[in-house]
């Protein structure tokens, strides 16, 4: 006798139970796996296709998901500020504690018409903020090939890409910054985790090292980058950078020592999570 297959919703729950032994969102998971298996939005999944025959697809995609991989490299996708990015090993995941930074910046300057993203990875903070500021123009910078094709690739498809050049640089390289001028806005998301901080494995295992780990305080960067800053910023000209939530006074002293002056924005869940930089009157002056 043949046997029935399961329905998505028997799929779905099965899924679940399976994820739950590795993941602190297994149902989540395993709903956006079958829309992905499915072809369809995670809503229309649940509205519509609950009832349907499971697809072939879909079990593979839980074993891939069992084993740790982020649900992101799983799918190809990931939505960050309420557009869709396409992410892929290689490339940090964007996650939503960073929209902080986003909406930082845009209050910040609402009349900016350069932007600068030091460590694009995948385009999504500076394709953000010129999603939501159709005067300016942005320039992505970052180390990693891979990451720079991706973020061109995303600044095509969300059809930002007469406004979004992308360029292969080092903020540890001498003369990185020769031609670029001067920035309205300069966005950052730096490599901040210590490098023996206990990470879960979807992240240790998976997301590039390069965009994660900095030296055993998780300050290397931030040593190297914030004494850049004053000479990329217009004058009047703020930068956003991402923290760790325990590295605000590290990182403001750092920026202090630079000439910078220092404001600390939090995250949803009340962690420090943003620094804004702009230049002191003594160093403009």
């Amino acid at each position: 006798m043949t046997q029935t297959p399961p329905t998505v919703a028997e799929a779905i729950r099965d899924a679940a139970l399976r994820l739950a032994e590795t993941s602190d969102t297994a149902r989540l998971d395993a709903e956006v796996l079958m829309a992905h298996a499915r072809g369809v939005t995670r809503s229309e999944l649940l509205l519509r296709h609950m009832r349907d025959p499971a697809p072939k697809g879909f079990a593979a995609l839980v074993a891939r998901r069992a084993a740790s991989e982020p649900v992101a490299y799983i799918t190809g996708t990931q939505e960050f500020f309420g557009l869709p990015f396409a992410v892929g090993p290689g490339v940090l995941i964007p996650r939503g504690d960073s929209e902080t930074l986003v909406e930082a910046a845009l209050a910040a300057a609402p009349q900016a018409r350069r932007v600068l993203d030091c460590g694009t990875g995948s385009g999504a903070l500076l394709l953000a903020v010129l999603a939501n500021r159709p005067q300016a123009q942005g320039l992505g910078i970052d180390r990693s090939p891979a990451a720079l094709a991706m973020a061109a690739a995303n600044a095509r498809a969300l059809g930002l890409d007469a406004r979004a050049a992308m360029r292969l640089a080092d903020w540890h390289a001498p003369g990185w910054s020769a031609g670029l001028g001067r920035f309205d806005l300069v966005l950052a998301n730096p490599p901040y985790v210590e490098d023996a901080a206990e990470l879960a494995p979807s992240v240790r295992a998976y997301e590039p090292a390069g965009a994660l780990f900095s030296g055993p305080e998780g300050l290397d960067d931030y040593r190297v980058l914030v004494p850049q800053i004053a000479g990329l910023l217009e004058p009047g000209g703020t930068a956003l950078v991402e923290i760790g939530h325990r590295q605000a006074g590290a990182v403001c002293a750092i920026g202090a020592a630079a000439g910078l002056s220092c404001v600390v924005h939090r995250d949803l869940g009340g962690r420090d999570r943003v620094v804004a930089f702009s230049v002191t009157n003594e160093l403009a002056a």
